[in-house]
């Protein structure tokens, strides 16, 4: 749990800021179910009062936290545009996804692991874009399309090769998050190198795209 500032110490601009903050870790601590407003309140030294300020409910706060998380990883993608061979993109944006999920998996939890956000947006936000989620889904699928106008991914549709690559790269990093990479890698002697099993799995699974050529 974090522990709380003294209040005069934090401009209210970052108010909001603090709430996602404490949020992404009572979220991560307790699960969505077992997460209260006074939890989150508490762990930065205000009053569920407060929160309600800037936040109607904690699905209101896990919906925010998703779309930060996505304008984090966008961001992230963006600097791809320089990338000038379609394969060696669609391989940056692996690695990219990778060190994200790694250095913020707190993040990535409410993003891809936890329902409730999902939830939220088909409850609430049903005749809206999600222009974050879309923005991280068109960016893979131009660099598919790109790729496929190089003569990859033969026999297969664009989207197809989004979802395998996208289910693919959700599996990886998931399973390195909880535990069971880590937990393979201890238990099978037979691997070569178990510091190295993300990395090997994502360099078989690149050149088995690559085949496709």
């Amino acid at each position: 749990m974090m522990v709380p500032k003294n209040r005069k110490e934090r401009p209210k601009e970052d108010l909001r800021k603090q709430i996602l903050d404490a949020a992404k870790v009572v979220f991560k601590q307790e699960g969505f179910e077992a997460t209260s407003i006074r939890k989150i309140a508490s762990a930065i030294g205000y009053s569920p009062t407060t929160i309600y300020l800037y936040y109607k409910d904690k699905s209101e706060i896990i919906h925010a936290l998703h779309t930060e998380g996505f304008a984090l990883l966008n961001s992230r993608f963006s600097v791809l545009a320089m990338v000038e061979h379609p394969f060696e993109r669609l391989k940056a944006m692996g690695r990219i996804y990778m060190q994200f999920a790694m250095e913020h998996s707190d993040f990535y939890e409410v993003m891809f692991i936890m329902r409730e956000p999902v939830d939220y947006l088909a409850n609430y936000c049903q005749n809206e874009e999600w222009m974050e989620g879309s923005t991280a889904f068109y960016a893979l699928l131009q660099s598919v399309e790109a790729c496929m106008a190089e003569g990859y991914f033969k026999n297969y549709e664009p989207i197809q090769m989004v979802m395998v690559i996208w289910a693919f790269m959700h599996g990886l990093c998931t399973m390195k998050i909880v535990g069971h990479l880590d937990q393979i890698a201890t238990n099978k002697s037979q691997l070569p190198d178990p510091g190295t099993l993300m990395e090997d799995t994502f360099q078989a699974f690149v050149r088995l795209i690559e085949s496709t050529q």
